[in-house]
């Protein structure tokens, strides 16, 4: 009677401190070892409050049985396998035989950190205790080795060995041939599959679309004695994967029940391939839409950096209010009005979050960062960042990036230091934000230090990006000779990029001494580039080789060369405004470069 009171107790517990209250009365009533209250327990204390408390829950129980480890060691999937193996070592001190459960449970633990050696430890201990006949546990065994071992070999050995296999096995056994590319053994063992399900065959169009094979997709799905919802759509998402539209809608028109997966996965090919005219007519054909659909149009307005057009279709989603916008939206959203420069909306949709209590997640956090350092206020984007309970390294390197390009960059370079005290374990494109820091403030030391402890500390081969961040840090401080050096003792051939970057170095510095190498240098990388050509042409006029500079444009008109205009576009209000360089066209344009020639005399004056 009691035990069903506690269980009660706990299938209404929502709460930490519920969950609690209710422990110490399990505690107080001697339920602490019961075989029906435990399990629960231990399941509940690892969701509201953590796997270590559920574990020194099941240490203190005076009789586990094998229901709670079990249930322990399930707790453990995609968190420790470590800490599942202590469970199942446990086990054999307190005498508890597993069961078939407990075999499964532990793989499961083991698959995500590709443990292969304890599998294999409890492989043994499945044939010694009895399991080797247990299809769901051979099952289980086979699917591990498919998807942790580097070949096939230990899972066709299980396969091979198995006394009774099921569709499952089969399926199981095809499945893992198509992941690692063996076409013809998965055909091979398809063709001679005993009995084969809907399942069979999807698994065969599914493996043979998602590695690019749609020949030989639609040929077995031709062959399909019967079809359903995932049959269609693995073709259809085949041809978009492949940016063969036509071939996808063709399916999408065959299909006499399309579901919304399938109207989703057609509006996200047209968005690759840019139509978007053609996705929007998708979308508004769509007879019901849900938050995936809305999210697909969406992305894919951004994707094709049509920024309004997808804050125009947020705001149709709202006033719809038929589904809810989730965390793909909002970073969807958030990019949309980095790119827009628009901080009016971006803290609208701040404020939508914190209104409706979402979650920021680290996609969400580090969307947020971006969006706010990008629009210059810096305060909020550090906001985001000490609030967010969970980083990855493209959180810090978001935030170091933020620093840096707002001209904050001891403080970018403090924060990379408390990064590497706090153990997180950066990556090369980290230190490109972080020596891209150096250069913008000028920190010709601290960007060697960095440099040099990347190469060192991290055993991080630079690439040609980080290479370029010494060259401009280098060109920048005036140290020609000394960037020069560097880009000839690169273990990269230096590309086009490199050499720029030094010849405008020069052009600052009014350097033209090494001109004509780094000119013959980047002619004979690109020959035809107008935006390399112009700067060669800009540089010769600045230090008075008028006779290189007429080469330069003589070469630009014979090749029909010219230079595109640089573009940027600011939000103000609901209107975008854009502008090209040396724009005269904007009915403004008196007063923005009225303000232009004031701020430029302000920098003057500051820089003098």
């Amino acid at each position: 009677m009691m035990e069903m009171r506690m269980l009660k107790l706990l299938r209404n517990c929502k709460t930490i401190r519920e969950l609690k209250q209710t422990h110490l009365q399990v505690l107080m009533n001697g339920l602490h070892g019961s075989g029906f209250v435990l399990p629960k327990l231990i399941a509940l204390a690892s969701e509201l409050v953590s796997l270590d408390y559920a574990v020194r829950i099941f240490q203190y129980s005076e009789y586990p049985n094998v229901v709670s480890a079990n249930t322990m060691i399930k707790c453990c999937i995609g968190k420790t396998h470590k800490g599942a193996w202590r469970v199942y070592d446990q086990m054999k001190v307190f005498t508890i035989a597993p069961n078939s459960f407990t075999f499964t449970f532990l793989l499961r633990c083991f698959e995500p950190f590709e443990a292969l050696e304890d599998g294999r430890v409890v492989h043994g201990d499945i044939v010694k205790l009895g399991f080797g006949s247990s299809v769901f546990v051979q099952n289980t065994l086979l699917d591990f080795y498919a998807k942790c071992g580097r070949n096939l070999d230990w899972a066709s050995r299980v396969f091979g060995e198995m006394p009774t296999r099921d569709v499952v096995s089969w399926n199981s056994m095809i499945g893992a041939y198509l992941a690692h590319e063996k076409v013809e053994s998965a055909i091979g063992l398809f063709d001679s599959m005993p009995e084969r399900n809907v399942v069979s065959w999807n698994s065969v169009v599914s493996g043979l679309s998602k590695a690019g094979n749609m020949e030989l997709a639609r040929s077995v799905f031709d062959r399909m004695p019967e079809k359903n919802e995932v049959s269609w759509n693995s073709m259809i998402s085949g041809y978009v994967r492949l940016g063969d539209v036509e071939s996808a809608e063709c399916i999408f028109d065959q299909m006499s029940k399309r579901t919304v997966v399938s109207w989703t996965v057609m509006i996200s090919g047209y968005t690759m391939i840019g139509d978007l005219e053609s996705a929007r007519n998708i979308f508004h054909r769509m007879p019901v839409k849900n938050t995936i659909s809305w999210n697909a149009l969406i992305a894919g307005y951004v994707h094709n950096h049509e920024f309004v057009q997808a804050l125009y279709v947020f705001h149709q989603m709202l006033i719809d209010g038929k589904c809810r916008p989730d965390q793909t939206t909002l970073v969807s959203i958030l990019s949309a009005c980095s790119h827009l420069g628009s901080l009016e909306h971006g803290k609208w949709i701040d404020s939508y979050i914190k209104r409706n209590k979402f979650d920021v997640t680290i996609p969400l956090g580090n969307a947020l960062i971006d969006f706010f350092a990008k629009c210059g206020d810096v305060e909020n984007a550090k906001a985001v960042f000490n609030k967010m309970a969970k980083r990855c390294v493209i959180t810090w390197t978001t935030m170091i990036l933020g620093l840096a390009v707002n001209g904050h960059c001891k403080e970018a370079l403090a924060l990379f230091d408390r990064m590497h005290v706090e153990g997180v374990q950066p990556d090369d494109v980290i230190f490109i934000a972080v020596l891209s820091a150096c250069t913008h403030g000028g920190l010709v030391v601290e960007g060697k230090r960095v440099f040099g402890q990347m190469v060192g500390e991290f055993d991080i081969v630079p690439r040609i990006e980080h290479y370029g961040c010494m060259v401009d840090l280098l060109g920048r401080a005036g140290r020609l000779e000394e960037a020069k050096e560097f880009i000839e003792g690169m273990h990269l051939k230096p590309n086009a990029v490199i050499w720029a970057t030094l010849l405008g170095s020069c052009k600052i510095h009014g350097k033209g001494d090494i001109l004509e190498s780094v000119t013959r240098k980047i002619m004979e990388l690109e020959p035809s580039n107008p935006s390399y050509l112009a700067l060669i042409c800009n540089m010769s006029a600045s230090i008075g080789q008028w006779k290189d500079t007429l080469i330069s444009r003589v070469a630009m008109r014979r090749q029909g060369v010219e230079k595109v205009p640089g573009c940027s576009s600011i939000q103000v209000g609901d209107k975008v405004h854009e502008f090209l360089a040396k724009d005269t066209s904007h009915k403004q344009r008196k007063d923005i470069y009225g303000v232009l020639y004031c701020l430029n005399g302000h920098l003057k004056a500051v820089s003098a």
